[in-house]
């Protein structure tokens, strides 16, 4: 009788990842097995999951399942000679790429499969690199910026032809963004390399989803002709969980004033933000400026000087070696508490994270579920978040956030159209990597939903002006970069590939400077404009130390230790983040409600006595009212009005009235915002009824008026220095020899005063006024303000007193002419007052 031997049959694909997810603890849900699915069938996607769902895992997992179902022999399996490049990993952050790798990594040592993973970032070693470029991994985790870098190298063009799949992350991170315009580009390349290339996004808190999903993967397939180009018929939207349980509170100061002011409450509530973060065991604090990250920090080890080396310090100016310091920290539970900016809005997992703090509103429901959703960072856990508010009434913004997520209300995201400059610098890339025809990159550009409107017109200027820097230049060599050989485009001179590939992205901010011990480390860097108006011996906070200036050399600002108190705390640009629209209409929602005397929740009720002064004093505005007060101060008549549009619409708003009052009736205004009103200060009183005050916001003429009411040619002129470095006209320079902000800006400004006058019709002009009304002055935001504001009903009131809602406008307006110690006493002065008065109303 024969022994019969039977063969064990090879574990298949799915009890592989079965097995895997048993290891970790968890079981794979719906939406990740739908995923996997899709992805094997061919189809792109959107996978649209709260934070801490398992979002990564569900694109992860689908091209490993794939290879597994086509490679069942492991005898077969080669760790020594791993499969070429199969997946693409795309990452907002170059800070974000150590944590990716190493949670895309832990399936893969499980499994044991024979993959090679790297990442390749501005952080990345030389070797590394120089070792990519002639193999690439089989997954590559990289940005945006280095992905158009990759581009450049035509020898990457064969290796990206048999890319199977791109997986962008944080998409929502990206998205009304020139870098994920920058983006879509690079996936049209790569999809008319490989027209059935997937592409998959992930995103969490996102209003727009199909818009998102169609700017991720295009309008149409890079080969329309082509049989085997996927089609955006087989692009599927997956949603996983989008309501995660969440537990929000807010942290109510014992005592409520009822005038509030823009910070005032923050730091006095130190200790019982230091009392939540002693009852559990890891925190993240989330502030909205790095600012007031430095501040916080050091009141935080001033409150407990026994946390030192327990509490840290996180913000993007900091030093890639301190925030990798703080990552691994959090990472394996070490700190107790992080202090932080949205730089750990994203990232891959805190699981050891049980709170996260939020100082002061975060002005969008979106912003607020993304980053409560930080702590219990993992599918059934509850994510924890404690508010804590800078004035009170930023306590009604988290009653109206929270009403907005329960809805279902968030943010959307605006998508940006046709910018010509990002086009500029992709067609210089696409010219140093290979060249291209002419029709054949129109056509591949079209298929992006940025561009898909681009007329025949603005494709033939971008062409010219990459060609021979346009009508105006064409008599500087410098700016003939890309050389033309009847329909053929390339680029072949060696200065200007090095200088592209040195300037290449969209990421344009005031040019920074190190921050550097005379004898030591490098501590961070801070802009430029905040360290050149330092003085030596001037204390500032940086990166949770007191340090001193010392002097200014090589673009590098070198400092020492010091004591005392600090004379500054650095300012970055970009902190001061406008009320979104959405939480706009919530908040006026939150006051309709208190007109009617309904307070619902801690935080409403905790504001009664400061509402029901401002009902006795004046009135709460109801949703379909326009609130005006007018009262006359010591310091001139005061016209507050109360659209709660958001600061940036104010703004806007506040130059426009004022010159629409003055245009009638010659008088000069100075003017306050903030995101709920304006305030008009003149040295006569302004006769106003409802259809004078109506006539203000009328949009008629208004592009006009607005140009004339703003300085808006100058504005531009500041936009265009950000428009030009993108397109290419202006270079930051070589590392080592980086140009300072004064001189881009001159630069800059030479080539704005030449086309403005022997090129007006330049399109890059154009696109630079067009982005100070977009992204400045929110015009389409503020017509759609102003035709709301046409159908309410004007409310105007003559009150005895400042009221609570103007009270911080009239203190915004004081800062401009009152120092800051001066400032705390008159303000102190003047609550004292205005709470006895309405203690003798109460009587």
């Amino acid at each position: 009788m024969m022994d019969t031997v039977q063969q064990a049959k090879p574990e298949t694909p799915s009890k592989t990842v079965d097995r895997f997810f048993q290891s970790i603890g968890w079981k794979p849900f719906r939406f990740q097995r739908s995923t996997w699915r899709a992805y094997r069938d061919g189809s792109s996607g959107l996978v649209h999951s709260a934070t801490g769902t398992g979002k990564t895992l569900a694109v992860w997992m689908g091209p490993i399942l794939k290879w597994l179902s086509e490679n069942r022999d492991r005898q077969k399996w080669q760790p020594k000679r791993p499969p070429g490049l199969r997946v693409l990993w795309i990452t907002p952050l170059r800070a974000l790429a150590g944590d990716t790798e190493a949670s895309l990594r832990q399936p893969l040592d499980h499994i044991g499969l024979p993959w090679k993973l790297e990442s390749r970032t501005g952080d990345s070693k030389a070797s590394a690199k120089a070792r990519q470029l002639k193999r690439l991994p089989t997954a590559l985790i990289t940005t945006p910026e280095s992905l158009s870098l990759m581009l450049t190298h035509e020898k990457l063009l064969e290796q990206f032809k048999q890319l199977e799949g791109v997986i962008v992350d944080e998409w929502h991170e990206l998205l009304g963004t020139k870098r994920g315009i920058q983006t879509e580009l690079a996936l049209s390349r790569l999809k008319k390399l490989n027209p059935k290339l997937r592409i998959w996004g992930l995103s969490a808190t996102l209003g727009n989803l199909e818009q998102a999903k169609q700017a991720l993967v295009g309008v149409e397939p890079a080969n329309s002709d082509n049989d085997n180009a996927v089609g955006t018929d087989s692009v599927r939207i997956i949603e996983g969980y989008r309501k995660k349980r969440l537990h929000l509170e807010s942290i109510i100061p014992e005592r409520m004033e009822s005038f509030p002011w823009s910070g005032h409450i923050g730091i006095r509530m130190v200790p019982q933000v230091a009392e939540k973060i002693e009852s559990v065991n890891s925190t993240l604090v989330f502030a909205n400026t790095r600012s007031q990250t430095e501040i916080w920090y050091q009141q935080l080890l001033k409150q407990r000087p026994d946390w030192a080396g327990r509490i840290a310090l996180h913000h993007g100016s900091l030093d890639t070696s301190v925030r990798q310091w703080v990552e691994k920290g959090l990472r394996e539970g070490a700190l107790r508490a992080v202090v932080c900016t949205s730089s750990l809005d994203l990232g891959v997992d805190y699981t050891a994270v049980d709170l996260v703090i939020q100082i002061g509103s975060p002005k969008g429901a979106a912003r607020l579920l993304q980053r409560a959703g930080r702590s219990g960072h993992q599918p059934e856990a509850t994510s924890q978040l404690a508010f804590v508010p800078t004035n009170a009434i930023e306590l009604m913004e988290l009653a109206a956030a929270q009403d907005a997520i329960r809805a279902g209300h968030l943010e959307a995201r605006p998508l940006l159209r046709k910018p010509l400059d990002v086009l500029a610098q992709h067609l210089v890339t696409i010219a140093i990597g290979g060249g291209f025809h002419s029709d054949e990159l129109l056509r591949e550009v079209r298929t992006t939903q940025a561009y898909e409107s681009l007329t025949d017109i603005e494709w033939q200027w971008v062409l010219d002006f990459v060609v021979r820097g346009g009508s105006s230049l064409d008599a500087y060599p410098e700016f003939k970069r890309v050389e033309r050989t009847g329909d053929f485009y390339h680029l072949t001179q060696r200065r200007i590939q090095t200088s592209h590939r040195m300037n290449i992205g969209t990421i344009v901010s005031d040019a920074a400077m190190h921050v550097k011990y005379m004898k030591g480390k490098t501590l961070g860097t801070a802009e430029e404009s905040f360290l050149s108006k330092l003085k030596p011996g001037e204390k500032f906070l940086f990166a949770g130390r007191l340090v001193e200036m010392v002097c200014v050399r090589d673009n590098v600002a070198y400092v020492k230790r010091s004591k005392g108190t600090p004379d500054t705390v650095p300012r970055w640009m970009g902190g001061r983040m406008p009320l979104s629209s959405e939480l706009s209409e919530a908040l006026r929602h939150k006051l309709h409600e208190a007109s009617q005397q309904k307070l619902t929740g801690r935080e409403m009720k905790a504001l009664k006595g400061l509402l029901d002064i401002q009902q006795k004093w004046s009135i709460i505005p109801q949703a379909n009212q326009l609130l005006i007060e007018q009262i006359k101060t010591r310091t001139g008549f005061q016209i507050f009005l109360f659209p709660f549009e958001g600061r940036l619409v104010h703004e806007g708003l506040a130059a426009l009235i004022a010159y629409r009052i003055s245009r009638d009736r010659k008088t000069t205004f100075s003017m306050a915002c903030n995101d709920y009103g304006v305030v008009l200060q003149s040295p006569e009183k302004t006769e106003i009824d409802p259809d004078t005050a109506r006539s203000w916001f009328s949009t008629d003429d208004l592009m006009a008026d607005i140009l004339e009411s703003m300085n808006c040619t100058e504005m531009a002129k500041r936009q265009f220095r950000q428009v030009a470095r993108i397109a290419g006209l202006i270079q930051q320079g070589l590392p080592g020899a980086r140009k300072n902000a004064r001189q881009l800006q001159a630069s800059s400004n030479l080539f704005f005063d030449v086309f403005c006058q022997y090129d007006p019709d330049n399109l890059l002009l154009e696109q630079s006024r067009r982005e100070v009304l977009d992204q400045q002055l929110e015009a389409t935001r503020m017509h759609s303000a102003m035709e709301r504001i046409n159908q309410s009903q004007i409310m105007i009131k003559e009150p005895p007193r400042v009221t609570p809602l103007a009270f911080p406008l009239l203190v915004d307006k004081l800062r401009e002419r009152v120092s800051s110690e001066t400032l705390a006493d008159r303000i102190a002065r003047m609550q004292m007052q205005l709470e006895a008065a309405a203690a003798e109303t109460e009587k």
